[in-house]
């Protein structure tokens, strides 16, 4: 599905054309038809003020938001490598032939999911997403048998692992579907849309105040751009790193 904040870039050049021409519809237009007189202006720059102040908020409360989701994911990227790792040592449990089986799976799904992280095709995701599954299957498989002969409580703590292994990429999953609500962001556009109308209308002298009037869409518009790439798991320039994955896989490769 089409998501315009999965292009940060695009996001940045549409809101500030819609802004930039909002605040010159309040200087021009609206301004020329409903002009401001000296009484009603100090009322107005209230009323403008506490507009701006509301943009600000908005903006504040989005960018943690944000900023909140890219923690959880890198949270969540940690979890899967220190749950893949737990297993692989706990391995060590099960039978010489069913353990070397289990190892050699966990190292092909490690590979599987730093692909995860650092794809950006969505063709290519659906493969990584249809490869991940199938080594899951594979995997219960493999500790299912050896289980099942000798249920003890030192098996249990296999099973607990890959447990563990399967339910942090379920986690991960459910965290890059997490994202902003459109909702949030059709609230935060209508706010500046308003904000931007109202430094335009209460421009004094639109001939001398040009670059001002882009000054407020120019930073919001930056926001915008910021907000929707910390957003964004996968389109966005700031993107989580599989640091511990990678260095997982290089201390799970065969000697």
């Amino acid at each position: 599905m089409f998501r315009l904040t999965d292009y940060p870039l695009l996001t940045f050049l549409i809101a500030l054309v819609v802004l930039g021409l909002s605040a010159w519809f309040g200087a021009g237009t609206l301004r020329r038809r409903r002009p401001i007189d000296g009484d009603a202006l100090e009322d107005f720059r209230v009323v403008q003020g506490a507009v701006l102040t509301l943009l600000a908020l908005i903006i504040g409360f989005t960018f943690s938001m944000a900023i909140g989701r890219y923690d959880q994911r890198k949270n969540l990227e940690e979890a899967e490598a220190n749950a893949i790792g737990t297993e692989y040592v706990r391995a060590d449990l099960l039978p010489a032939a069913d353990a070397a089986k289990v190892r050699a799976l966990l190292r092909r799904y490690t590979d599987e999911r730093i692909l995860f992280y650092t794809t950006r095709d969505f063709q290519e995701e659906q493969k990584v997403n249809a490869r991940t599954a199938q080594l899951q299957n594979e995997l219960w498989a493999a500790i299912l048998a050896p289980v099942m002969a000798n249920p003890t409580t030192v098996m249990a703590l296999v099973v607990n692992g890959m447990n563990d292994v399967l339910n942090s990429q379920g986690y991960t999953q459910a965290a890059w579907w997490n994202r902003i609500p459109p909702a949030a962001w059709m609230l935060m556009m209508l706010i500046s849309v308003g904000s931007c109308v109202a430094v335009g209308y209460g421009a004094r002298d639109l001939a001398r105040e040009r670059l001002m009037l882009l000054a407020v869409p120019a930073i919001v518009a930056t926001s915008f751009f910021f907000i929707a790439d910390i957003d964004s798991p996968r389109a966005g320039v700031i993107r989580v790193i599989p640091q511990n994955l990678h260095s997982l896989a290089q201390s799970l490769a065969p000697k």
